[in-house]
């Protein structure tokens, strides 16, 4: 198991560094790629965006992929692909080098990044799903998540951290490229994991049932999962979109917001450095937090933490924005706590909640098909919307009413999501995670 979920999460370390990154260089990146105006900041964010048009299509690709050839061989591929993509931005000459060649560029890494990270998360989730006893699921996957906020994290703290030990001339010449070059490290380290583990034993089993697996496995796939499993595959989708709208609110889009969108429209921000040490404390606090959730997701449930996500959401949506609009640091970090808060109620307990709701035969491909199409369609173009809606309106509280509609779609959604911890995989045996526990639920019959 350890090795298993150092295997997975190493790939989600390496995907949210370049978002924590890219997030908190856009200025820098802003300057380097794009020629000034007073649309250079949406072009920026409309960067970022294009990569989750194409998540679908890597989701359509590697998902049934891995669920004919096994999730460790596209684990590797994936992994390998997102650190190259990354690299390759720190390879770009500016725009005053090169002109247009360069935000052109940028589009075509950031394409190979989306690409590649269509089939890496949900992969990812399945993988340490299948591997996890039914009574630890939660604990095991909450791991997934932490590594989310840990690469998350460690890109915007070396964001952060360079400029302070650069001089400036250092750091717009070449400095900002050198957070970019950490990730093929990251995903060389990420590949030799995976390469090493065998396949889970869900998908042992499933190979050892059927030998008919080749020709028209790909195509049995995409039916079943848009006819029997349309219900399952709108309800992941319901979850994906509360809980990705509120992580890319919080971790791609405030440190623009809360840094000069707020000056902009009549509000008070706060200097940037402040901004992000406050954002970073934020997501190192939920990196000890989310394994606690999850498991506590396991004695108690899954659904009442999201529950409290959903509620919060609703309730606090408006008000977690007016905190952050007035330039005071204490009120601005109570705002990113209680965001952070709420959003993992989420992260704890999704990557074990969505899996187990797909059977194996299909459950690589269904969760990346409906993971990236939500994702893609309703979260990775917040920073996007956001950005033109504020402009467009002058309005700062349009954060607060995005999260609300989500903590509402949420809420929908769990009313119809069934109970999935300490319950075996749809259409899987039981696994325990000792001999005792499976001489237990031998003898309950469960």
């Amino acid at each position: 198991m350890k090795r298993a979920v150092s295997a997975a999460a190493i790939g989600n370390v390496t995907e949210w560094f370049d978002f924590g990154v890219y997030g908190y260089l856009a200025t820098t990146i802003e300057a380097e790629f794009f020629p000034p105006g007073p649309l250079s900041q949406v072009a920026v964010f409309a960067t970022f965006a294009i990569a989750f048009f194409f998540r679908p299509l890597g989701g359509l690709f590697f998902g049934p992929l891995g669920d004919r050839i096994g999730r460790t061989k596209v684990l590797s591929m994936t992994v390998i692909l997102m650190a190259l993509g990354t690299f390759l931005i720190g390879l770009i000459p500016s725009y005053a080098s090169i002109g247009l060649a360069a935000p052109i560029l940028l589009v075509c890494a950031r394409v190979l990044q989306g690409f590649s990270t269509g089939g890496e998360y949900a992969g990812a989730m399945t993988f340490i799903a299948e591997y996890s006893p039914d009574r630890r699921r939660g604990f095991f996957g909450s791991f997934l998540e932490l590594g989310t906020f840990v690469g998350y994290a460690l890109g915007a703290t070396i964001a952060t951290v360079l400029p302070l030990v650069l001089s400036p001339e250092i750091m717009s010449s070449w400095g900002w490229r050198i957070p970019f070059f950490v990730a093929l490290p990251l995903g060389i380290v990420g590949v030799y994991l995976r390469v090493r583990l065998e396949e889970t034993p869900a998908f042992q089993t499933l190979l050892a049932e059927s030998e008919k697996r080749e020709g028209t496995a790909v195509k049995d796939g995409l039916k079943l999962i848009f006819t029997r499993y349309l219900p399952t595959f709108i309800m992941v989708g319901g979850i994906v979109v509360v809980w990705n709208v509120t992580n890319y609110m919080l971790t791609s889009y405030m440190p623009t917001y809360l840094e000069t969108t707020v000056d902009q429209h009549g509000g008070t921000s706060i200097d940037s450095t402040t901004s992000s040490w406050l954002q970073i404390i934020v997501l190192w606090a939920a990196v000890f937090v989310i394994p606690l959730l999850g498991r506590l997701s396991d004695r108690i449930g899954r659904k009442p933490i999201m529950w409290t996500g959903a509620a919060g959401l609703i309730v606090l949506g408006v008000p977690m924005i007016l905190l952050m609009q007035n330039g005071s640091v204490p009120t601005v970090f109570l705002g990113l706590l209680l965001m952070g808060a709420l959003l993992i109620c989420f992260s704890s307990t999704s990557p074990s909640t969505l899996p187990a709701l797909f059977p194996t035969e299909i459950r690589y491909g269904g969760l990346s098909i409906a993971f990236n199409i939500f994702v893609s369609a309703f979260a990775g173009t917040v920073s996007l919307v956001m950005s033109a809606l504020v402009l467009a309106t002058g309005d700062l509280l349009w954060p607060g009413y995005y999260l609300i509609a989500a903590g509402v779609i949420g809420a929908i959604t769990l009313y119809f999501l069934p109970e999935t911890a300490r319950r075996p995989l749809r259409d899987s045996r039981p696994a325990a995670s000792s001999e005792a526990e499976a001489r237990e639920l031998a003898r309950s019959g469960t």
